[in-house]
C-alpha cells in the first residue's frame, strides 16, 4: 500500500511566524533563550542523527534497547489498532513497535506527526513499502498545539519517544499532557519516553562530546536565524555550553558570547556582553514516581514502566482515565 498524501496543517509560513516570534521574545528576555525546535532545520536534523551514534550520548540506544526488548509486550498489552507517533522524524525506532504489531496482527494504521514535510516524505514512503498492510497517514504539524488534529476511532497508541518531552518546562509538560488527555478516549494508550536522572558525569559528556558534535548542533539555531530572519549572528564567536541543573534536575545547553557583541535581529539590536549566554536547550530529567505523578494529573494511569538493563532511559505505557 502506498503512503496516503500528507495532511499539511502547518506551512512554511506558520513556522516563519513561529520563529519570528520566539525570536522576538527570547532575544529581548533579559535571560536570553531560545526553543530548540529550531535546531531542526536539514543540517540540523543530520548533525542529531551523528550525536545519536556518539558513544557519549546513551538516550537513543539504551531507548532501543527498551523497545526492542518490550515491544511484543506494549503490542499484546495496548491491542491497538492505531498507532500515532509525535515529533516522527525517521521513525526509526517506532519500527521496533511496526514489527511487534505485524506479528500479533489488529493495526491498522499507522499515523506520524512532524513539522518537516521532507522528513514525513521520506518516512512515509518507507514505512508503507515496508508494512504494506498498513494505512499510513502523515500529518504535518506541531505536537504542542495541534493534538487535536490527531485520528479518532479505534484503539489509539500515541508513541512521543526520545525523552522530548523533557524539552518543555514543568508548566509546559503539564499543559501538553493535559491536551494529550484532551485529545484521546478512555482506555486509549500513551508511550513515553524519559530519560532518568543519573549521576551528572554521565549525562554531561551527552550533551558536550569530545568531538564537538554537540557543539555544532547547538550553534546551528544561529544559522538558522541568520538565514531565515536576516541576522547577523557570528556563530563561531559563540562556545557551546552544558550544565548540570541539581535544583531542577535538567541539563541546560547554552552559548555563550566569547566577547562583546552587537547582533541586529528583525527589527532589534541585540547585545551581548562577554560571557554572557544564551539558553536554547532544557533537558529535563526524570525519576519513576515523578513521572507517574505527572501523568496521574492529567488523568493518565502509569500501567507499566520500563528501563534498559543499566536503568539510564525508562519508557512508561499509560492508559488514559
Amino acid at each position: 500500500m502506498t503512503a496516503e498524501p500528507l495532511e499539511i496543517y502547518l506551512e512554511e509560513r506558520d513556522l516563519q511566524r513561529g520563529l519570528r516570534e520566539d525570536a522576538r521574545a527570547g532575544l529581548s528576555a533579559d535571560e536570553k533563550w531560545l526553543p530548540p525546535k529550531w535546531f531542526y532545520d536539514a543540517r540540523g536534523s543530520e548533525l542529531f542523527e551523528a550525536i545519536t551514534r556518539l558513544p557519549e550520548y546513551y538516550p537513543t540506544r539504551a531507548e532501543r534497547a527498551v523497545l526492542a526488548e518490550r515491544a511484543p509486550d506494549i503490542a499484546a498489552l495496548t491491542g491497538a489498532k492505531t498507532l500515532i507517533e509525535l515529533g516522527s522524524g525517521s521513525s526509526e525506532k517506532t519500527r521496533l513497535l511496526l514489527d511487534a504489531f505485524t506479528r500479533q496482527g489488529g493495526l491498522g494504521t499507522f499515523v506520524p506527526l512532524d513539522v518537516s514535510v521532507s522528513a514525513l516524505l521520506g518516512s512515509t514512503a518507507e514505512i508503507a513499502a515496508d508494512y504494506p498492510e498498513l494505512r499510513v497517514r502523515g500529518i504535518v504539524g506541531d505536537f504542542t498545539r495541534q493534538l487535536d488534529l490527531l485520528p479518532t476511532g479505534g484503539r489509539r497508541l500515541v508513541v512521543f519517544l526520545g525523552g522530548t518531552i523533557g524539552n518543555l518546562l514543568p508548566a509546559e509538560r503539564a499543559e501538553f499532557l493535559a491536551e494529550m488527555r484532551a485529545a484521546l478516549e478512555v482506555n486509549d494508550w500513551l508511550l513515553l519516553g524519559t530519560d532518568l536522572v543519573k549521576d551528572p558525569s554521565v549525562i554531561v559528556p551527552a550533551y558536550d562530546d569530545a568531538a564537538g558534535v554537540t557543539a555544532e548542533f547547538n550553534r546551528n539555531v544561529l544559522h538558522v536565524i541568520n538565514r531565515e530572519l536576516g541576522a547577523d549572528f557570528d556563530p563561531d564567536a559563540f562556545e557551546h555550553v552544558a550544565l548540570w541543573d541539581p535544583a531542577h534536575e535538567w541539563i541546560e545547553m547554552r552559548l555563550r558570547a566569547t566577547r562583546a557583541m552587537r547582533v541586529r535581529v528583525l527589527d532589534l539590536t541585540v547585545e551581548f556582553a562577554p560571557g554572557e549566554d544564551l539558553r536554547t536547550e532544557v533537558s529535563a530529567k526524570f525519576r519513576p514516581a515523578g513521572i507517574a505523578a505527572e501523568l496521574a494529573e492529567a488523568d493518565f494511569t502509569a500501567s507499566e514502566f520500563w528501563t534498559d538493563p543499566d536503568g539510564l532511559f525508562g519508557v512508561t505505557l499509560a492508559q488514559a482515565r
